[in-house]
């Protein structure tokens, strides 16, 4: 594929992406009160996960179609006074936003199948300081395009661990009580870290393997349209689906 073919694509794909991350997001807001007095604060949780998740997401590739749109992916602005990378700043902002979208989803999680949080939890909680601590230091090079090593590795890690360890927390409790709303969701996380790793590991050496984002963003768009059909849904709808869970 040559490179003018990939960057449409990829601006293809992001604008996508972000219209219908956001028509999600908008419908869960708009039908928040659909959900019931039990599932409330589950609904509530999982609409300002995603919201972060957009927020982040459309400064991340917001800033490289951006960045395109100047004819540059290197582009830099001018930001009171600070020359920026458009596209490392992007990759800053979904940092910080997915790590708390992880932490909110353990917080579901610990809601839905009331289960303490325990050794492993506390430790998946302190996943996310040890993450943002890693992030400060000047060689994350947050101005550069492609992210560097060993630094990428060390900053993303945490965010592995702590990924890797809801998913098991969700399936191991989903599969023991038949939630099978849970269950996808559990195999979605791991799904889109394992698109995601091999680009961590290996996209200085092999940047085609940044096309692995898109399945990896797909998987999220399927736990959010997952997640807006049992909370979200008329009262009719979500008790069809509530039926299907325990069929």
């Amino acid at each position: 594929m040559s490179e003018s073919a990939r960057m449409w694509l990829e601006v293809s794909f992001n604008i996508g992406y972000l219209s219908v991350v956001w028509t999600l997001v908008i419908a869960m807001w708009r039908h928040r009160h659909r959900a019931s007095a039990s599932d409330e604060p589950i609904s509530r949780l999982f609409l300002t996960a995603f919201f972060l998740l957009a927020v982040g997401d459309s400064g991340h590739l917001g800033f490289r179609l951006w960045a395109y749109a100047l004819g540059d992916i290197e582009a830099h602005v001018d930001l009171f006074g600070l020359d920026l990378c458009l596209v490392g700043l992007g990759a800053l902002t979904t940092a910080v936003t997915v790590t708390l979208f992880y932490v909110l989803v353990q917080i579901i999680w610990q809601r839905r199948f009331r289960k303490p949080y325990g050794w492993l939890g506390v430790i998946l909680f302190g996943t996310v300081l040890v993450r943002f601590a890693l992030m400060i230091p000047d060689a994350n090079q947050w101005h550069a395009v492609v992210p560097p090593q060993p630094w990428s590795i060390y900053r993303n890690l945490p965010l592995m661990v702590q990924g890797l360890g809801i998913a098991y927390l969700v399936l191991r409790d989903a599969v023991a009580s038949e939630d099978k709303v849970f269950i996808w969701i559990g195999w979605l996380i791991l799904a889109s870290f394992a698109f995601y790793m091999p680009v961590i590991f290996f996209i200085q050496r092999l940047p085609i393997l940044g096309m692995l984002m898109i399945p990896k963003t797909l998987a999220y768009i399927a736990i959010a349209f997952i997640s807006y059909c049992r909370y979200f849904r008329r009262d009719a709808d979500a008790a069809q689906l509530r039926e299907l869970e325990t069929a």
